[in-house]
């Protein structure tokens, strides 16, 4: 074969090859939304950057053993023996508890049993298991917690129980019983400031901060704010942002949440001027002059009238729950807000911290979240015979990301963005019975449900899937941007699949962003109002908008 002939062959094939690049770049280009690549339709259609969720902003990887190992076998814990190890086990907390440095508590493999909630109250602190498996540790509480002593830092939520005459009523079911503090707290390890208050809930326990600086300005999505001085605060810190609805019913705060798109918004929204309705846990990075910037964007704009400030944030942090089961016995549900309280953990006044490799077995709540930010809640299943309450739920947090959860059980709520969570995400997550994408109203924005597959079975070729629950006083089910990205829909219903099938359950849930939505039946969506669709019964690319966010954030 001469030269000429070899050179024409080579020319060819590279062609070829450029064409097969430029239609898989085309192909790929085809199946990215708008809102990302059409910059007049991002400009008109705000999407928040949620690449800041997690543990260190999502920069760090969640460690892997450091620091020195305390074995609670030296306190007397002994797995498989059929004895209760509560006593054995409190004492291995209380002693580590004033330890220097990183500390584990390292929990031997076999089942260990629990009659009595494990507080953790330190920061640099790991609870680890010996994994999940048959050879792993099982955490077993025979008990519930309303048989177990009542926690100190729920007496405001009993009193507020009591004060208010919260009742679950169900006349066809002949049910009038008072809710449980267990309902949606508590766990049987739970992280906690000794004395710091958990959630408010009533103004007689309301008490003087401690002001560092009053707010003056802030762009939404940006990172400066204006400050009155900055004197108080130091670069490092991490505090907590404040913004109050001091205007009542018409107050501009309630218009920039839901952008004054016919809502019905409820009486909590200005109720409670002295109770901020955004928060976000920033990290001061820099300061200059009345000049502060900090770490995370934010939410919304900073109006005069909104009496923003930067306020004390006390917390815990690089705390770890790791490689470990908690398990329930098989126990009859009494009734929704009636739960008896096995509840599995229980994360309060957190900040980059970590839950990793958890299996939870029967529980009423799996993990529940109170005040907590950047911290990663990841590879956990939830399974057993009981109906649970929720599996991991979001509630009063910024930042916090759930990743690789596996909800292999009934709940109400599989997964639920409640009361004044911000900024928070659900990605590569499975439910796979009665799946619900649950916005709990209270004041929730700006959240993520990001890569979901869910398995459905529709009635009457339409099927909830939106679904907001909540008091009607802290309605609308969210604010303004809560976003749902390449949520795959897999229906067990054994239709034909060219039968469309609606999904629905949202009626007041303002401005949010449904992308890429799909299922093995093409699907119709119903989300109001003014909800900005796009790309649904195709695939998208990026498959992860969080991870893609991170990604360019990191370049």
């Amino acid at each position: 074969m001469n030269t000429r002939i070899i050179k024409l062959m080579f020319k060819q094939f590279f062609i070829v090859v450029t064409l097969g690049v430029l239609n898989s770049h085309t192909l790929i280009a085809q199946n990215v939304p708008d809102i990302l690549k059409n910059k007049k339709v991002s400009k008109t259609n705000y999407l928040p950057d949620f690449s800041f969720a997690g543990y260190h902003w999502g920069e760090k990887q969640i460690p892997k053993g450091k620091g020195k190992i305390i074995f609670a076998t030296d306190y007397g814990v002994i797995a498989n023996d059929g004895l209760d190890d509560s006593g054995a086990l409190l004492k291995a907390l209380e002693d580590t508890r004033d330890m220097e440095g990183d500390i584990t508590l390292q929990l031997p493999p076999g089942k260990i049993i629990l009659s009595e909630i494990l507080f953790i109250e330190r920061s640099n602190f790991v609870l680890r298991g010996a994994g999940v498996g048959k050879e792993g540790t099982e955490i077993y509480c025979p008990r519930p917690m309303r048989l177990m002593k009542d926690p100190e830092s729920l007496k405001e939520l009993r009193e507020y129980l009591i004060e208010f005459d919260k009742r679950q009523r169900e006349p066809e079911n002949n049910i009038d019983l008072p809710f449980s503090q267990y309902a949606w707290s508590g766990g049987v390890i739970w992280t906690q400031v000794p004395g710091e208050r958990i959630k408010s809930y009533t103004a007689k326990y309301d008490r003087s901060k401690n002001v560092l600086a009053n707010v003056t300005g802030g762009e939404r999505g940006e990172h400066t704010l204006k400050v009155s001085e900055s004197s108080n605060l130091k670069v490092g810190d991490v505090v907590q942002l404040e913004l109050f609805n001091k205007d009542g019913e018409k107050g501009e705060i309630i218009k920039d949440m839901y952008k004054e798109t016919g809502v019905k918004v409820g009486s909590h929204h200005w109720n409670f001027p002295e109770l901020p309705i955004v928060r976000q846990q920033v990290k001061v990075v820099s300061k200059s002059g009345n000049t502060v910037k900090i770490k995370s964007p934010l939410t919304i704009s900073i109006d005069e009238a909104y009496k923003a400030r930067l306020v004390e944030w006390k917390h815990l942090k690089e705390v770890g729950i790791e490689h470990l089961r908690i398990s329930f016995p098989d126990a009859p549900r009494i009734a929704h807000h009636v739960e008896e309280g096995y509840n599995g953990i229980y994360l309060t006044r957190l900040h980059n911290s970590w839950v990793d490799d958890v299996v939870i077995i029967n529980a009423d709540s799996g993990i529940l979240t109170e005040g907590t930010a950047n911290t990663t809640i990841e590879n956990v299943v939830t399974n057993g015979d009981n109906k649970a309450h929720y599996s991991v739920a979001m509630s009063g947090v910024f930042n916090v990301l759930v990743k690789n959860l596996k909800v292999q059980n009934k709940v109400i709520h599989p997964l639920s963005f409640n009361t004044f969570s911000t900024k928070s995400v659900y990605q590569n997550c499975e439910v796979l019975i009665d799946p619900i994408l649950d916005q709990h109203s209270g004041a929730n924005h700006q959240n993520l449900f990001d890569n979901i597959i869910v398995h459905v079975k529709p009635k009457n070729n339409n099927y909830p899937l939106f679904k907001g629950g909540g008091a009607g006083y802290w309605k609308p089910s969210h604010g303004a941007y809560n976003t749902f990205w390449n949520i795959n829909v897999h229906f067990l219903n054994g239709l034909n699949n060219n039968e469309t099938i609606l999904l629905n359950g949202m009626e007041d849930g303002p401005l949010a962003r449904v992308i890429g939505v799909k299922g093995n039946n093409p699907i119709e969506i119903e989300y109001g109002p003014d909800a900005y669709i796009e790309m649904s019964n195709r695939d998208i690319s990026p498959s992860s908008l969080y991870n893609y966010q991170l990604d360019k954030r990191l370049e």
